[in-house]
């Protein structure tokens, strides 16, 4: 079996098979998206890790993806993963100053929940 060289995207899916993080980035203007996607793939390109003022460090493996907008602050939470997988956990519009606690726990119990149910990305 042959290995990918380049790291790749997945969206984490919750119980219901649906992609939280997909459906909010789906829900943003094009502009939006455009920008969002372009930071995904300068996460490929550097193997799933930015330095700030791009990515920061929230919890353990989870890290989040700072996407400015005008004054809109997407906020992405990922991990890498084995197989040069970078999993998107959680989304949000980030609207204080500080991230909330519950935006964290969202992405810690789906982060949680991928590592026990991995296998369905193989």
């Amino acid at each position: 079996m042959e290995e990918s060289k380049e790291y790749r995207i997945q969206y984490y899916v919750d119980y219901k098979g649906r992609s939280l993080v997909e459906d909010y980035i789906d829900r943003l203007s094009k502009k939006e998206q455009l920008k969002v996607f372009s930071y995904l793939e300068i996460l490929k390109d550097n193997k799933g890790y930015l330095d700030e003022p791009y990515s920061k460090h929230i919890k353990g493996k989870i890290r989040e993806l700072r996407v400015g907008f005008s004054k809109n602050h997407h906020r992405i939470f990922y991990f890498t993963f084995i197989n040069k997988k970078i999993i998107l956990l959680h989304s949000f519009l980030k609207k204080t100053k500080k991230i909330p606690s519950k935006e964290i726990t969202k992405a810690i119990n789906n982060y949680q929940d991928f590592l026990i149910n991995y296998n369905k990305y193989e």
